[in-house]
């Protein structure tokens, strides 16, 4: 086929596709259904004008479609990895990881399922094979998504369980083309006929091979686009090559599921672009994987749809009889899942609650659609396949979709209607009506005001006024009628609409570059729990998620032992840095809030609904205080540095504001503008550098600060710094308890810590240290001991403490006080002279236990 005519076919199926859109909002049908629908008729127009006698002008069209080389290594090879990836790209990743475990249920569970239920049905009424049957189950096992996940974002559905469905859905298409290679190799294999359980045990290998090499492809691919920041086209190119480089290689190379590695592939660069990419480059990234996806998308379900006519010719009665067993097997086998698992999942509480409606939507919008038909396409063109086989799965596969799409489909928005799922509860239909009031108010006085200065006809504005009255007028009358909804309820919207509005400012934060994109992405994750956790529990879900967000994270601790064992103090500085950075911009965003409960919230909810929220706005910033000053007691420094960097971002920001208001009205040109530009991005990148955050350096700066350590040489400081383990704990944490043996002696470098001995309590701060009568002693700790405050600690062992102590002759008389104090008895294992010390210490930098 000539290349010109390849180029005009293609030109006209864009076009297609742009109608695609369009039309199918003016229908009220999903856009599958209508690229169906296209991609049919045009293929049955083609094949009609060939064979008609009518008339010969179009036969040249009509023969070059009918001729269009679609195979299914297009859809397989070109199309599949453009949309997995793309998918994966734009999943919400972190929020998706905290419900891993329905979603990996739904998709691996439902899809073994579906197989299972739709073999065994058709075993009964077909000549097929076991494992014909399962292949086909698998192929029909493939959703499309965009269907159910439209229901979703068009009707007040919980965000977390439209989440769970994506994802299940993204990850069901992967499993079930997992499955559907490994019974096609086996299906092929006519000589030796493998089991249907030596079959399934292949499945771990395939998905687990897949799954490592998109993993690490996924990390070099980044590696190289991080060093390309500069040059976002070619960081582009890097990610377009990724999913099908990922793909060849796990398919061809180690016969694995090349479907998972690329789902694996975007999700890897999902989660590791936001720290590795510049914001600017980040969006473009996803905006062009965005276009490249609706193509893929568009294109290949026109393209499967050119062949379903062609592929239907050969149908018989015996299989339009297996489609109606496929439909209602498959419809049994959602049914187990949605009516069986998922209360299984909610009564764990590992899933949300999934009302009727919302199930029976599910059950109903589980189209099929392009993917199963490019399974099928390549089930027909294998060689290997029986005739038989391949035209009874290609029919089967085919009727079934069409189906989903042209029945269930053209019918989804009417069961919508028909479950009330596109109507709003009576709380929300009462809250819209104050809203319009007092937007309307708000309008009147807004349009008043301007049109005072403009030169209008006084008659006008009067008429206008009444009329404008008039409608305003009825929206309070309606309001009113709605005074009913329960202070309970007002909170509880009032809230939804705060963590909305704080949403918000952390993407406005992020554009302007106030705050990192790894600190954008965990608030906007705590924003959404917010919602969700205030739809599902009120006020109560608001605070308990609240008091979640500010927890230190496992991670966090893992860090902190981690450097407290071993020494290692990079992952510590990361997550501090983070968390720093996280504390500061939470403060700046709770004051915006209480500004938004007093413009906002005040005028909808009332004065009583505002002082609540504002309450809460207050706890809430007292609690994120308290964590910022722990860090600032335990990291002396390093938060005003934080909050240096955070004044000077917004400095430069309103800078290029005001360069962009002067380009504007004409008082510098583009070519100042540009090189205003390049200097505001130079400044930009020397603030993207976090402030350097050094352990060890800031160790010795508090071994400086106590006054037992102040005959220390530079020297001797260093080693001990060395030789001490920092603890850091939380208020209430126990550091020692009664009874315990001892092993090391504790010294309080910031925060204060309380001993609670013989009945006493007694309050230590800085500088003063506890356990080091017990190990002298070496008796079972007399005293339970606890942080009073978020509190830094330095540790030294049993031994290398009396090596300490002969060099430290403030430290020895230290001891002897606080034992005298207590009417303890020590002798102190003192060297009598410095040689003795100075032998001691040198032990002790060598790292052997001195004599006791």
């Amino acid at each position: 086929m000539e290349l010109i005519v390849v180029i005009a076919i293609l030109s006209g199926l864009f076009l297609a596709i742009a109608l695609a859109e369009p039309l199918a909002a003016r229908l009220r049908l999903p856009v599958p259904v209508i690229l169906v629908g296209l991609g049919m008729a045009i293929g049955a127009g083609a094949a009609w004008f060939w064979r008609t006698e009518m008339t010969d002008a179009l036969n040249p069209v009509a023969l070059a479609i009918l001729s269009l080389p679609i195979s299914s290594e297009v859809f397989i090879y070109v199309l599949l990895p453009i949309l997995l990836f793309q998918v994966s790209l734009t999943l919400n990743l972190r929020r998706l990881m905290d419900d891993w475990v329905p979603v990996l249920s739904l998709a691996v569970i439902a899809v073994i399922v579906a197989t299972v239920v739709i073999a065994a049905a058709l075993m009964p009424f077909s000549s097929l094979p076991l494992l014909a049957c399962l292949l086909l189950g698998s192929i029909v096992s493939t959703t499309d998504p965009s269907a159910v996940v439209s229901i979703f974002r068009a009707t007040p559905a919980p965000q977390r369980l439209a989440r769970i469905v994506e994802g299940e859905s993204l990850l069901n298409d992967a499993a079930a083309i997992a499955l559907f290679s490994v019974f096609l190799s086996a299906l092929a294999m006519r000589e030796t006929e493998p089991s249907a359980l030596s079959v399934m045990a292949q499945l771990p290998w395939v998905i687990f091979a897949g799954a490592v090499v998109g993993w690490f492809l996924a990390r070099v691919a980044m590696w190289v686009m991080a060093a390309m920041n500069p040059w976002p086209l070619a960081q582009l190119s890097v990610s377009f090559a990724l999913p099908f480089a990922t793909f060849l290689i796990v398919d061809q190379v180690l016969a694995a599921s090349g479907v998972v590695a690329a789902v694996v592939a975007g999700m890897t660069v999902n989660f590791l672009a936001p720290g590795r990419l510049a914001p600017p480059a980040l969006a473009f990234l996803r905006e062009a994987w965005n276009l490249l996806a609706y193509w893929a998308g568009g294109l290949i379900f026109v393209l499967a749809a050119l062949l379903v006519p062609s592929a239907l010719e050969q149908a018989v009665a015996q299989d339009f009889l297996l489609v109606g067993v496929v439909v209602v097997a498959a419809f049994a086998a959602r049914a187990v899942i949605l009516w069986g698992l998922l209360p299984l999942l909610s009564l764990a509480r590992l899933s949300p609650k999934v009302e009727g409606p919302y199930r029976i939507a599910i059950l109903w919008g589980g189209l099929r659609g392009a993917v199963t038909l490019a399974l099928a396409l390549a089930v027909t063109e294998n060689p290997a396949i029986p005739f038989e086989i391949k035209r009874q799965v290609g029919i089967v596969a085919t009727g079934f979709a069409l189906f989903t799409l042209l029945v269930q489909g053209t019918t989804l928005r009417l069961m919508i209607g028909w479950l009330g799922l596109d109507r709003l509860s009576p709380l929300d239909r009462a809250l819209s009506e104050q809203v319009v009031a007092v937007a309307l108010q708000d309008v009147r006085e807004t349009v008043a005001e301007t049109v005072r200065g403009f030169d209008l006809t006084p008659a006008i504005i009067r008429e206008e006024a009444v009329r404008f009255g008039e409608r305003l007028n009825k929206a309070v009358e309606q309001a009113d009628e709605a005074r009913d909804i329960l202070d309970k309820d007002r909170v509880t919207l009032g809230l939804v609409a705060l963590a909305g509005h704080e949403r918000d400012l952390v993407l406005y934060a992020f554009r302007d570059g106030f705050i990192s994109a790894r600190t954008a992405e965990r608030m906007l994750a705590d924003a959404d729990r917010l919602i969700e956790a205030t739809r599902t529990a009120g006020r109560a879900g608001y605070r308990a998620q609240a008091r979640r967000a500010l927890r230190r994270g496992r991670m966090l601790g893992l860090a902190e032992w981690a450097h407290s064992r071993f020494r290692w103090q990079a992952g510590l500085q990361n997550l501090i840095a983070d968390r720093f950075e996280f504390l500061v911009a939470d403060q700046q965003m709770l004051r915006f809030l209480r500004s938004f409960v007093e413009k906002r919230i005040l005028r909808i909810h009332g004065r009583r609904v505002a002082a609540l929220l504002q309450d809460l706005v207050g706890w809430r910033m007292e609690e994120a205080g308290r964590e910022l000053e722990g860090l600032r007691i335990q990291f002396p420094g390093y938060a005003e540095e934080v909050e240096r960097q955070l004044i000077r971002r917004l400095a430069l920001r309103q800078e290029e504001v005001e360069y962009d208001q002067y380009t504007q009205d004409g008082l510098i040109g583009p070519e100042l503008r540009l090189s205003l530009q390049q200097r505001l991005t130079a400044e930009r990148a020397k603030l993207a550098t976090r402030p350097k955050l050094d352990l060890r350096t800031q160790r010795i700066d508090i071994l400086r600060g106590f006054a037992l350590f102040a005959g220390l040489d530079e020297a001797s400081l260093k080693q001990l710094a060395r030789r001490m383990k920092a603890v850091y704990a939380a208020p209430g944490d126990v550091l020692v308890k009664k009874e315990d043996l001892p092993d090391r002696v504790w010294f309080v470098a910031r925060g204060a810590v309380e001993a609670e001995i013989a009945g006493g309590r007694h309050l230590l701060g800085h500088g003063e240290m506890f356990g080091h009568l017990s190990v002298l002693q070496k008796r079972p700790r007399r005293a339970t001991v606890r942080a009073l405050s978020h509190t830094m600690l330095l540790t030294l062992q049993e031994a290398e403490f009396v090596a300490l102590m002969a060099q430290v002759p403030d430290l020895a008389a230290a001891v002897q006080k606080s034992a005298e104090k207590r009417g303890v008895i020590v002798d102190l294992p003192v060297p009598s002279g410095p040689k003795a010390a100075r032998h001691l210490m040198a032990k002790l930098r060598a790292g052997m236990r001195p004599a006791e």
